[in-house]
């Protein structure tokens, strides 16, 4: 895994000066993992950001690349030049979709976290209505996609999934 994250300074008891100072933590952490997404990444980065910035509160967007094998790390490394609150994770192989989003989870600085795909399924605009909850004084929001796009051999292991659960609790 390579990240682009900088130690934590240490003060020197012979300098007169104390520690560097750390940017304030954002109030919102997005985390996207993605892998093969280079066809996506621009769209991503520029609905999410956007939609972010009318929010009226601090970010940042962690994009963890899950091993991609594309042009998506490359891409996403010329965004994150034009914008520091884009972060980026980088593993060294795919690891699957739970251990991105736990490198992103890991990495994220924000007093709230929005776990959110990469690949364009998930509407930016719907952050507000998950912060308007969490400002309600809900600890942990939950959201659906109601009009899934994937095919019917993607649903399926999800649907039973959540039979079993269903059955089992």
């Amino acid at each position: 895994m390579a990240v682009g994250r900088s130690p934590r300074s240490q003060v020197d008891p012979l300098s007169l000066a104390g520690p560097t100072p750390q940017p304030p933590a954002p109030e919102l952490s997005v985390v996207v993992p993605v892998f093969d997404e280079e066809d996506n990444v621009d769209a991503l980065c520029g609905t999410l950001m956007p939609s972010l910035e009318g929010l009226g509160r601090s970010f940042e967007v962690i994009v963890v690349d899950d091993g991609s094998r594309d042009d998506t790390y490359p891409r996403l490394a010329r965004l994150a030049t034009a914008d520091e609150r884009l972060r980026l994770v980088r593993l060294r192989r795919n690891y699957g979709q739970t251990a991105a989003m736990a490198a992103g989870f890991d990495h994220a600085r924000g007093d709230v976290m929005i776990p959110m795909d990469g690949d364009l399924q998930n509407d930016p605009a719907d952050i507000a209505l998950i912060l308007e909850k969490i400002d309600e004084g809900y600890d942990v929001v939950s959201g659906w996609r109601r009009d899934r796009q994937d095919s019917f051999l993607r649903r399926l292991p999800s649907r039973i999934a959540n039979w079993l659960i269903g059955r089992v609790t």
